[in-house]
């Protein structure tokens, strides 16, 4: 689609410059009343611990709940434990509306604000909605241009998968991830904006700009290109090294190749998963304000009291989950016989809908290696800055606020130089960007940490 590679290329647009996008967005910040309060689990309205289980419902049943999960994996170095896990079966809505103007694909993203946004407004899909807030659960309006993806036709999708969330908070979780493309003339909302990828991929440079939706809708673009066009100076440097990449779909393996490896993986590694009672959950404990490890590890729990006034329903309370430190995805690049490749890893993760899912190259806390003794691998090469190359991308981006309070990873994509060696465990993969974009076609073979990478791609 010649469009998308226009607007992949396009800087700036005639309905909004970036500079544009970003004063609406601090419009926005200073217009729209925001609360966010922590408040004790007991002054949590709508939401109760269930007698029998200690689990944390909404009194509905819908949205999502806190449960209990007790885990067994043979892969890594913690075999078994337990924990809580945000359960959430309903299949929500990822979705970008997109239009062509004047051979330009524009995509029309909405600046909205969720509770646990580290800077109140990001960049998020057209519609970002659970099943339970759609089918108006909350008792509130119905999200804006719902029925465009209702509705949709086959020819006016670009792309349409289930995507995975966060595999070790969410027990299962997946989005639909879909792109629709419209002819016909929309309403353009006070809180919505049309922006080429270019744009999009320029306010990626920036922290906390745009959202982890928006992040993994875009990143299963496929731009395909006629023979010779990378050659014609339309693109240079990375950009032409990348477009390259998209273009192969062989590099040091093949997909079958791939996908034996991924199979074997599958049937030798274990993971038993069950969910437990949240009151039975060892090491964990719930206080009047927080559900919290005894140690004050890994991630807590909290109640918040909720205002946004331009949100469906401007008030409400929910739990949250708190991170108790910043996390650190790093995906290595390197030129092998002529063609970049991508480290990626095959990581097991206790929320994972089918045992393993393609990870960045390196993808931990930050406490993984500044208190352990049990370094991740390339953490200790990467941070010690004993690898030879160069930054592509270096930003702290959010993970989704809806769940997660200011919470954010440290991204890098790192090219190293071809003469660095990389000893690779039997889990690590060299792929081409054209292979990583084939299994985006299909569900659950690639997790939102490197999504979110793919997506930051400058070309």
């Amino acid at each position: 689609m010649r469009s998308l590679i226009n607007s992949l290329l396009a800087q700036e647009n005639h309905f909004n410059s970036t500079e544009d996008i970003l004063t609406w967005i601090e419009k926005r910040n200073r217009e729209v009343e925001v609360s966010v309060r922590p408040i004790p689990f007991r002054e949590l309205k709508g939401w109760s611990f269930d007698k029998k289980t200690g689990n944390l419902c909404h009194d509905s049943g819908k949205f999502f709940s806190i449960v209990g999960i007790d885990v067994y994996k043979n892969q890594d170095w913690v075999e078994r434990w337990q924990q809580p896990i945000i359960n959430q079966p309903e299949v929500g809505y990822l979705g970008i509306i997109c239009k062509e103007f004047g051979g330009v694909l524009y995509f029309l993203l909405q600046a909205k604000i969720e509770p646990g946004n580290v800077n109140c407004v990001q960049l998020s899909p057209t519609l970002q909605a659970t099943r339970s807030n759609y089918s108006c659960v909350h008792g509130g309006k119905k999200p804006d241009y719902l029925d465009y993806f209702r509705k949709v036709k086959p020819r006016q999708i670009i792309i349409d998968q289930l995507q995975s969330e966060q595999g070790a908070r969410f027990f299962r979780k997946r989005n639909r991830n879909i792109i629709i493309k419209v002819e016909e003339d929309i309403e353009v909302g006070e809180d919505f904006r049309w922006l080429t990828l270019g744009q999009i991929k320029s306010l990626m440079k920036r922290d906390n700009v745009v959202n982890m939706d928006t992040r993994t809708v875009l990143s299963g673009l496929s731009f395909k290109i006629e023979p010779g066009v990378i050659g014609d100076g339309l693109l240079e440097g990375v950009g032409k090294q990348l477009m390259r990449s998209e273009q192969c779909l062989s590099g040091e393996y093949t997909i079958d190749g791939v996908l034996h490896n991924i199979s074997e993986l599958k049937s030798r590694y274990e993971l038993l998963v069950d969910k437990i009672p949240l009151k039975d959950v060892s090491e964990w404990m719930v206080t009047d304000t927080e559900i919290v490890r005894y140690d004050s590890q890994y991630f807590k729990i909290l109640g918040v009291d909720v205002v946004i006034a331009n949100r469906e329903v401007s008030r409400w309370c929910q739990p949250i989950v708190k991170p108790m430190q910043e996390g650190l995805c790093v995906l290595f690049v390197q030129m092998r016989d002529g063609v970049l490749h991508f480290l990626l890893q095959a990581k097991v993760e206790c929320g994972n809908f089918d045992v393993v899912e393609f990870a960045p190259t390196i993808q931990c806390l930050t406490g993984d290696f500044r208190t352990s003794s049990r370094i991740p691998m390339y953490v200790k090469e990467f941070i010690g800055g004993s690898l030879k190359g160069q930054v592509l991308v270096d930003t702290k981006q959010s993970e989704e606020g809806g769940r997660f309070y200011h919470e954010q990873n440290r991204n890098v994509v790192f090219m190293l130089d071809e003469s660095e060696h990389i000893d690779l465990r039997e889990n690590f993969f060299w792929l081409t960007l054209g292979q990583i974009k084939e299994f985006l076609r299909y569900n659950n073979y690639l997790n939102i940490q490197v999504r979110s990478l793919i997506s930051q791609l400058c070309y």
